[in-house]
């Protein structure tokens, strides 16, 4: 058989405060055919060189088309997309026929005319691939399911867990469905039940790991093929957002019907205890100062990963304010601030203006007294798995008792190595911030002997019942209804 293999992946915070033009996917990934020569190590580098792999065993072939990521922001402009697009569609006709189509999307991407572009997307590929092609998405639980993705795809699967370990499990998973299909040994049909919730659900703790657990138990029943849970992205105010449940069935409607309800009810019956209750920043920091050992706090509302500029230092200015020593804080995306303090050199000290330059969710800017203690020219930290981050030209500062990254490509902090790459050794110190909402959860729980996640000001608030929809069909969800679904 015949395999092909693309993706376009951003998350589309539709009220963040500028669009995701071509330069946000240079900067994050852009690969035609050649992510492992142009960047190994990278998500898409694993993924494919996975796919590739499995290909192989079986005694398959594998093109390798386009990959496109980019940061969280707003939506990304339509020429760009539609750019990107075409060029999947471009490779799939100059050098079809496919057996297979397997697709790495995020789920929640926006641009400009298109409320739903995986949806888009999955419905050209099929219009060039034909009915009798496999198509196969790999989708980040943060999407928004809609009715023309599943209508166009053979099969969706969505990573379990977040933080997303599991992405490389997924695409074997979804690998399976699809190359069974094409060679007749299952007949997959998909459903999907409205939980008829918007919220926010880290699968650490908390009832979501015992739900991620029923997946894996509903996935051991006869003739159910993988049972996903779509978190759905809040900031993305588009008809389809929301929390739901897919499970892929094979050849069995009903079975998968009632197998997306049953685990979509126990989801809904958690409902209030999944609610996020992170204290602000004065209790969070009070709560740490009690805490022998290495405390990890999370400044969640600025958080690049889901569309935030990532360059407000209110937390910053709190902990200035309490004068603690034997703290860092990463990373703060502010490119000018990086080139004065990369261009003053290691050792300089001088008056630096930084963060709160991009709008309203970035807060005010602080005037600091700084000494530059590093400077990297390609600084990255560990990602997802194996794969590598890039954090362009990064600086560390040192403001008082707390030494600051700060970086020039935008992203959340996922891994230690965000400071230790530039020098900075964390096990002397009592308190680490980092700007994330939780996929720094999988590199820094086995350092941290507490970590509180914090509420932040910023970009990203967890009051969902307050958020202002203006395009979202249904405005019957929890929490801002009690009981939405009258269970």
């Amino acid at each position: 058989m015949r395999i092909f293999v693309a993706g376009i992946a951003t998350e589309t915070n539709t009220y963040a405060p500028w669009p995701t033009g071509l330069r946000g996917f240079e900067e994050g990934g852009l690969f035609r055919g050649d992510s492992a020569t142009k960047e190994p190590g990278s998500e898409t580098d694993l993924l494919v060189r996975f796919w590739r792999e499995c290909a192989a065993a079986d005694g398959h072939s594998l093109v390798e088309g386009l990959f496109a990521i980019a940061q969280p922001s707003g939506p990304t402009l339509g020429a760009v997309y539609e750019g990107f697009r075409d060029e999947i569609l471009a490779d799939l006709r100059r050098q079809g026929p496919f057996d297979i189509v397997l697709l790495f999307l995020h789920g929640a991407m926006v641009a400009s005319g298109y409320d739903d572009c995986e949806g888009d997307v999955i419905a050209h590929v099929r219009d060039a691939v034909g009915p009798a092609t496999s198509i196969g998405v790999e989708l980040d639980p943060h999407c928004h399911l809609t009715p023309l993705m599943m209508a166009k795809a053979d099969a969706i699967v969505l990573m379990k867990e977040y933080p997303h370990i599991d992405y490389l499990e997924r695409a074997a998973e979804l690998y399976e469905i699809c190359a069974g299909q094409r060679q007749g040994r299952v007949r997959p049909v998909m459903a999907a039940f409205d939980c008829r919730m918007v919220g926010f659900y880290p699968t650490t703790a908390g009832p979501m790991v015992e739900l991620v657990q029923r997946l894996r138990a509903v996935e051991q029943r006869p003739s159910v093929l993988s049972a996903s849970i779509v978190h759905g992205f809040p900031w993305g105010d588009v008809p389809d957002a929301g929390t739901k449940v897919l499970v892929i069935a094979d050849g069995d409607q009903a079975l998968a019907a009632s197998t997306a309800r049953e685990i979509g009810l126990e989801l809904y019956a958690a409902r209030d205890a999944l609610l996020p209750r992170f204290p602000d920043i004065e209790t969070g920091l009070d709560q740490a100062g009690q805490t022998a050992g290495l405390v990890v706090v999370a400044d969640t509302a600025d958080n690049a990963g889901g569309g935030a500029p990532g360059d407000n230092v209110a937390l910053l200015e709190a902990m200035r304010r309490r004068g603690l020593k034997d703290a860092a804080l990463g990373s703060v995306w502010d490119p000018l601030a990086v080139q004065a303090c990369a261009e003053a050199g290691v050792g300089a000290r001088f008056q630096l203006r930084l963060g709160g330059k991009c709008g309203p969710a970035s807060g005010l800017p602080l005037d600091l007294d700084v000494t530059v203690r590093a400077v990297r020219d390609h600084h990255t930290q560990a990602g997802f798995g194996a794969s590598r981050v890039p954090m362009g030209l990064s600086v560390w500062i040192e403001v008082g008792g707390i030494d600051v990254v700060v970086n020039s490509i935008r992203t959340q902090t996922f891994a230690p190595d965000a400071f230790t790459g530039l020098g900075i050794e964390l096990g002397s110190k009592s308190l680490v911030a980092v700007k994330s909402s939780w996929h720094f959860q999988a590199h820094f729980a086995p350092i941290a002997d507490r970590i509180i996640p914090l509420a932040t000001p910023g970009a990203i608030q967890m009051d969902f019942a307050g958020i202002q929809y203006r395009s979202r069909r249904d405005l019957n969800f929890f929490p801002r209804v009690a009981d939405p679904l009258r269970a």
